[in-house]
């Protein structure tokens, strides 16, 4: 079997991920930080590609690692159009969506453009981004037409971890079927059949449970008093839902590890309300049973809270019933591009490519 060199790159708001594998190996990673102040003098988030392409070059060198030596440099997937899940080919269609900002401004957007700076003429690709859209009709339907239930999740992570499950359990992805709760800021609970993932919880803005530091899904009444008390801007209800929700708003920490700490000490509403963001992870893993008919190959644990005994402990306690629970702790977002970009290089997978 040949050998591949891949450049994984991350940007997030104020840093960028670098990390180079041969094949699943990671040989070098390093964390490229910037100060606010310099980020603030860019007018938009696209406007920083040159400036971290040169930032991101000085690390290479600093680690002796020469581009021509590359096989292929992968990126994280940005906001974009609804689209399956996969390895995608970066083109013009992508760039010029991911440049205009038109689904959204966030630093992963300069992930395909600088995958395709470095490499210098190889490949370049990105890897499930959040946009990953793979919902059944049905699942897509809300109580009223004019809100419709939109994917949006942790879908590199649920995707790397789908394969690595199935491969534990000597199948592939694509004939498995799983339920896949990936549990950090944000918690997303995916129901995944055949490679795809037919429904799945908004982890973003609006379903599923509450999490360290977003509210889930809220009664809709009390939701639509909140708005029209004149109390709030539209803004502050936005951090309400997502950034000041969840354990921040119950227990002014959005830290697990605090609260679990509290509990420990007999804090007995820490316990009350960790006990019910277990339980609410539980009941949305239950829906997606119900999704697959209860024909799972596992239930599959995975994110930050994973890292949690005593929390996965709670959640196990409702779901051990259910069948098989892999728990895979973290999220190893450099390892889940490389090998997106491995199963391409390798022939196990096609690429996709935007827009076709």
């Amino acid at each position: 079997m040949d050998s591949y060199t891949i450049l994984a790159i991350n940007p997030g708001s104020t840093s960028t991920k670098i990390s180079v594998f041969h094949d699943e190996e990671e040989v070098m990673t390093d964390t490229q930080r910037y100060d606010t102040s310099v980020i603030q003098q860019f007018h938009g988030v696209m406007d920083q590609e040159d400036f971290r392409y040169a930032e991101i070059l000085k690390v290479l060198e600093s680690h002796n690692i020469a581009l021509e030596n590359l096989d292929c440099v992968v990126g994280r997937g940005g906001l974009l159009k609804p689209i399956p899940g996969g390895t995608y080919i970066v083109g013009d269609d992508m760039l010029a969506d991911l440049r205009s900002c038109q689904y959204g401004a966030h630093a992963s957007n300069l992930g395909a453009p600088l995958a395709l700076c470095l490499g210098k003429g190889k490949p370049a690709y990105i890897v499930d981004p959040v946009v990953v859209d793979e919902m059944m009709p049905e699942a897509r339907l809300s109580g009223h037409p004019d809100i419709p239930r939109i994917s949006i999740f942790h879908a590199l992570n649920q995707k790397a971890v789908g394969h690595r499950a199935a491969r534990e359990l000597g199948i592939s992805y694509e004939e498995a079927s799983f339920v896949i709760a990936h549990m950090g800021g944000g918690i997303s609970v995916g129901a995944h059949s055949k490679g795809r993932v037919v429904d799945v919880n908004n982890a973003l803005d609006g379903e599923g449970p509450f999490s360290p530091e977003r509210a889930g899904s809220l009664p809709t009444g009390g939701l639509v008093k909140l708005c029209f008390s004149g109390a709030y801007t539209k803004e502050e209800i936005g951090k309400k839902i997502l950034g000041k929700g969840g354990l921040v708003a119950h227990l002014g920490t959005s830290d697990l590890r605090e609260a679990e700490k509290r509990v420990a000490q007999g804090d007995e509403k820490a316990a009350l309300v960790v006990d019910a963001m277990a339980y609410l992870v539980a009941k949305e893993i239950g829906s997606k049973a119900v999704t697959l008919a209860g024909k799972m190959d596992a239930i599959v644990l995975t994110g930050g809270l994973a890292h949690g005994e005593n929390f996965v402990g709670r959640i196990r306690r409702r779901i051990d019933w259910m069948g098989k629970v892999l728990v895979y702790p973290g999220e190893d977002e450099m390892q889940a591009l490389a090998e997106g970009a491995l199963r391409v290089l390798r022939g196990e997978e096609e690429p996709r490519r935007y827009g076709a």
